[in-house]
C-alpha cells in the first residue's frame, strides 16, 4: 500500500529517505517541495527522474479536492468545503487581518463535544483527521490565494485535543525552517477544556497560544452549553489552565460566546470578573454565529461593549471578536450542513 508523504514530519521524511538509500539532503528536498503545495512528483525538478518514479511507486500526495468556496463580499473571508479520500467533508476558512492572513482548520470530521450553539457538533464525531489532511487544509489555501499564511487557527470542527498527536505534528510541520516556517506564537489552538490533555500540552513547553472556549461563569450555565462540562467544572478548568500558564509562562485566552437572555447579563459578566481576576489570561467575547434550528442569538453590540465595561474594571484584558464573513456560511460547520442538505446551493 502506498504511504502518503504528507504525513511525515521532517524528520521523519529525512529518515524515510535515507531508508531508500539516499542522502538525508535529499528528504530535505522532498519536504520542502511538499511545503510548497505541489501535487505531482514530476514537479520535484532538483531530484533525478529515476528517484521521482520510485517515489512515485510506493507513495503518493493527498489533495484535497475542493467541493465549495464562498467568498465574502464584506471583508475578502473565505470558506472552503473540502472532500477527503474516503468522501467525508470539511471546512476550513481563510480570514485577513490587518496584522495578515489566517487559516482556521478543522481537526476532526464531525466533533463529539456535542456544544448548543455550534453546527458542527450537530452530527457527533465521526473520525479524527490525519496529519496530511490537516496540512492539507493549510497548503490548498496558501496556493489558492496571493498572500503569505502567517497565522494558524485550530478553531474549526472538531475538538484539537482528542486529535492530539496529528495536531502537534502538524503545529511543527508548519512552523519548520524548510516549510511554512508559521511562527509557533502565531498558532492558535482552541480547546473546549480537556484537563488531562491541557497538562499533556504543558509537558511540551511549545510556545503557541492556547484558547479555552468557556462561554459561561458558572457550572450551570456551561452544563446546559456544553456537554463536556459535566467532566469538567469551570473552577478545575481554570485551575489547570493557571498551571499550564505558570508552567509555560503564555498567557490563556478564554473565549467567550455572548448568547442573547443565557450568558450575557452584567452579572454573568460580574462573576466571570470575579473568576478570572489576577490571572494570566485575556477574554475575547464572541458574538455567538446563529444556527439553523437554534433559538440562540447574539447578543447586540451595545451591549456588548457594557460588558467588556465590567471586565476592564476588573483590570482583565479584554476584546470583542471583530465578526468575519458576515455574509456567509462562514460559522464552523455551517456550509456542510447546508451543502448537505441543500445540494443545488452554489451549483
Amino acid at each position: 500500500m502506498k504511504k502518503d508523504l504528507l504525513n511525515y514530519s521532517f524528520e521523519e521524511m529525512r529518515k524515510e529517505i535515507q531508508e531508500l538509500g539516499w542522502p538525508a539532503f535529499r528528504g530535505d528536498q522532498v519536504f520542502a517541495w511538499l511545503q510548497k503545495g505541489i501535487t505531482s512528483f514530476d514537479e520535484m525538478t532538483n531530484l533525478p527522474i529515476d528517484q521521482r518514479q520510485t517515489l512515485k511507486n510506493s507513495y503518493y500526495i493527498n489533495a484535497l479536492k475542493m467541493v465549495r468556496k464562498q467568498v465574502s463580499s464584506v471583508d475578502g473571508t473565505t470558506k472552503y468545503l473540502f472532500q477527503l479520500e474516503d468522501g467525508q467533508l470539511i471546512e476550513s476558512v481563510l480570514m485577513i487581518y490587518r496584522h495578515g492572513v489566517s487559516v482556521c482548520l478543522s481537526t476532526q470530521v464531525g466533533c463529539a463535544m456535542g456544544c448548543s450553539f455550534c453546527a458542527s457538533g450537530q452530527e457527533g464525531l465521526i473520525r479524527n483527521l490525519t496529519t496530511a489532511e490537516l496540512l492539507g487544509q493549510v497548503l490548498f489555501i496558501a496556493g489558492d490565494q496571493p498572500r503569505r499564511v502567517s497565522h494558524l487557527v485550530l478553531m474549526g470542527s472538531g475538538e484539537p485535543l482528542q486529535n492530539l498527536a496529528n495536531v502537534v505534528k502538524l503545529m511543527k510541520i508548519v512552523n519548520h525552517p524548510k516549510g511554512l516556517h508559521i511562527s509557533m506564537r502565531h498558532i492558535t489552538l482552541s480547546t473546549c477544556g480537556l484537563i488531562p490533555e491541557i497538562r499533556q500540552l504543558a509537558l511540551l513547553q511549545l510556545p503557541f497560544n492556547l484558547a479555552i472556549s468557556l462561554h459561561a461563569p458558572n457550572d450551570a450555565i456551561r452544563m446546559r452549553l456544553m456537554p463536556v462540562a459535566s467532566r469538567y467544572s469551570v473552577h478545575d478548568l481554570v485551575e489547570a489552565c493557571e498551571a499550564y500558564a505558570r508552567q509555560t509562562g503564555r498567557r490563556i485566552t478564554y473565549e467567550y460566546a455572548l448568547i442573547k437572555g443565557v450568558n450575557d447579563s452584567v452579572e454573568h459578566m460580574g462573576m466571570l470578573g470575579d473568576l478570572l481576576v489576577g490571572k494570566l489570561c485575556h477574554v475575547n467575547l464572541i458574538p455567538v454565529n446563529p444556527i439553523r434550528g437554534s433559538t440562540f442569538r447574539s447578543t447586540d453590540g451595545q451591549h456588548a461593549q457594557r460588558l467588556k465595561l465590567v471586565l476592564e474594571k476588573k483590570g482583565i484584558p479584554v476584546t470583542i471578536r471583530r465578526e468575519m464573513g458576515s455574509d456567509i456560511d462562514a460559522a464552523c460547520g455551517q456550509l456542510k450542513r447546508r451543502t448537505l442538505t441543500e445540494p443545488e446551493l452554489g451549483e
